[in-house]
């Protein structure tokens, strides 16, 4: 047994292991798992041998001490370590990125917040005649608006620009109290009553000079020239199609302030002028539109029509003299519908702004009639079904499968040749000039002549052919469609395929876009256009020149017959759909020289009153419009061609 002072001893080294445990537990916040273990052994001692306590208090102490915490602490501090130095990376990357990557954008932004910016907007470019008669200019306006936080005086500001611009004091005000950076007040204003604001120098109001569009001509050919809306960017015409190069880049003036919005004193303005738009050049005769129009603003008022329209174009290369769809609007003051209209909506206004618009030479679709018959002739005589001297009959139809499909003339026209035919323009002739060539390879034609794809013209809004499912067309289809009934094409489309019948074979672009020059015309640049493909033989084209020139000279285009210049055309009647509503499309296609055409002219006449043949009412417009232009082209007269019947 161990004497007391042993045992003493023992609890002693216990006691000071248990202090050691302590403080190492407070001193890292660590709670040692077996130091509660420990005490209860201490407790258990008393009795035992000093051995066996020494032993397992040697065991507990050992597995609670010195090296496995050590361990610990050297792992945690790795780990703060290791946190901090990923942070540091992370930080230095993040700087790098604003001050390097993004230096920039936050520099744009510093700059933004000191800066304010009025934008001017740039002179857009003049559409000019193929002569370099303006057609679309500008006129210089103003915009005013009003800086909120620099009015002084917010009841005088109100006052003066109500009473200036004949305005509503409570509009005015409202936009005067609006707390924004600018807020404009009116655009467009007259530069006169700009320069009076601008003598009353209003605190915190800003009077910019601005251009707006001005068409000189009012109405002329403004459904070709478009206009453009309060932004100054194209909405219809020639104004959208070419918005790019007519539009210039914009400008602005620059005004430095505080962080308050306060234009700082004794700082300059910076100023970016504006860069005017391009200058466009057309292949539109401002003599020749202007007389064309003018012939058909009376032709639709003496035959009470709905509707006139014309295009001349020279049939080599697709150039465009004029083009008219009358009635025509007023360009200056485009929103305006015609004196006496109503509206019982918004949507009924402007569906009827749509179709004011409208220019039915491109967008609208028609049956053609009988101006289509040289599409008919020029196919067979290509395909070699039939000749000049071929013999038809006529007794006034033509029964196709159970239709009994009637020619203009009920008595018929007997016997005739097929040059005949083309002069009568005979409804049974083309039917059994149709159904020959069948309806494969009719389609096949149309699809040779380029019928079914766009023109290509520089305007907006062009419509395709409408035409049957080429598996659907039977005899009565295509007897139907060989005197132009049952599809529908538009006007442009036929007179650019005619003018490839008698120009030699080759198909045009027809266009107004002629050449484009810089503002201040140091530079020009012509427009190009796709070359023509070949779509039939020449000798072909000389046959069609040919017989379509007899139809003026002995056949229904007579009316359309100058003396001293050799005509060719064809007449075409066509009734409008539904059919039995006496409601007629009346038209002429001619072409001058006829042996080696330089202008090639349609008129479209749309439900005239009293007579509506296009033999009698449409083919005299265009011989009335050759008469007077052929001379200023400098087209000199020639003799003419005999026919006997």
């Amino acid at each position: 047994m161990y004497s007391q002072r042993q045992m003493q001893m023992h609890s002693k080294k216990i006691k000071r292991i248990l202090k050691f445990t302590k403080e190492f537990q407070d001193s890292f916040f660590y709670r040692l798992p077996h130091i509660d273990k420990l005490r209860k052994q201490q407790k258990q001692s008393k009795g035992k041998s000093v051995k066996m306590v020494t032993q397992v208090l040697k065991k507990e102490a050992g597995n609670m001490l010195p090296r496995p915490v050590r361990t610990m602490h050297r792992r945690g501090i790795l780990r703060i370590a290791l946190v901090l130095v990923t942070a540091l990376i992370l930080l230095c990357v993040r700087l790098g990125d604003l001050m390097l990557a993004k230096s920039e954008h936050y520099k744009e932004l510093a700059y933004d917040l000191h800066t304010r910016e009025r934008q001017l907007k740039a002179m857009r470019g003049e559409i000019q005649d193929r002569n370099g008669k303006v057609l679309a200019a500008n006129r210089t306006v103003c915009t005013i608006s009003v800086i909120h936080s620099q009015i002084k005086d917010a009841d005088e500001v109100v006052s003066a620009l109500s009473e200036t611009l004949k305005m509503q004091p409570k509009d005015v005000q409202k936009k005067v109290e609006k707390i924004t950076a600018r807020e404009i007040i009116k655009t467009n204003v007259e530069k006169k009553v700009g320069d009076a604001i601008r003598e009353m120098d209003l605190a915190g109001v800003k009077v910019d000079e601005d251009y707006k569009r001005y068409y000189p001509f009012g109405s002329l050919a403004s459904k070709v020239l478009g206009f453009t809306g309060a932004d100054n960017q194209g909405i219809i015409g020639l104004e959208v199609s070419y918005d790019e190069v007519l539009k210039g880049i914009g400008g602005s003036i620059l005004t430095y302030t505080d962080a308050a919005g306060i234009e700082l004193k004794n700082t300059a303005e910076q100023r970016v002028e504006p860069i005017a738009g391009n200058t466009l050049r057309l292949t539109m005769d401002w003599n020749i539109q202007s007389f064309v129009t003018q012939v058909c603003l009376e032709l639709m008022e003496e035959k009470q029509a709905n509707e006139v329209s014309c295009i001349v174009m020279n049939p080599q290369n697709g150039e465009i003299y004029a083009m008219a769809n009358v009635p025509e609007f007023d360009l200056n003051r485009p929103f305006e519908l015609p004196e006496g209209t109503t509206c019982e909506s918004e949507e009924m206004r402007q569906d009827l702004l749509n179709k004011m618009w409208r220019n039915a030479n491109v967008s609208d679709t028609y049956e053609p009639g009988s101006t289509f018959k040289t599409v008919t002739a020029a196919a067979a005589l290509e395909a070699g079904v039939v000749t000049f001297n071929d013999t038809f009959s006529c007794p006034g139809f033509y029964i196709v499968e159970d239709r009994r499909i009637r020619c203009h003339k009920v008595s018929g026209h007997g016997s005739e040749t097929f040059l005949q035919g083309i002069q009568n323009s005979c409804n049974p002739v083309f039917i059994q000039v149709g159904l020959r060539l069948g309806a494969e390879r009719f389609y096949s034609y149309f699809e040779q002549f380029e019928l079914l794809e766009k023109t290509g013209i520089d305007l907006p809004g062009e419509a395709r052919t409408i035409m049957h499912d080429p598996k659907k067309i039977g005899e009565v289809e295509l007897a139907t469609i060989s005197f132009g009934q049952s599809f529908q094409l538009t006007t442009l489309r036929l007179l650019t395929t005619i003018s490839s019948f008698v120009n030699g074979g080759h198909t045009v672009v027809p266009h107004f876009g002629m050449a484009i020059s810089s503002f201040d015309g140091t530079s020009t640049q012509k427009i190009a256009y796709p070359q023509g493909t070949h779509v039939l033989d020449e000798a072909v084209s000389a046959q069609m020149r040919e017989c379509l020139e007899s139809v003026v000279a002995e056949g229904g285009g007579n009316k359309a017959y100058i003396e001293g210049y050799r005509i060719g055309g064809k007449t075409a009647t066509s009734e409008k759909l539904p059919r039995g509503t006496g409601k007629y499309i009346s038209s002429f296609v001619g072409f001058a020289p006829a042996d080696d055409p330089e202008i090639l002219g349609m008129c479209v006449i749309y439900d005239p009153q009293g007579i509506y043949y296009g033999g009698t009412i449409a083919a005299p417009v265009i011989g009335n419009i050759f008469e007077n232009i052929l001379p200023y082209l400098g087209i000199e007269k020639q003799l003419e061609m005999q026919y006997t019947r």
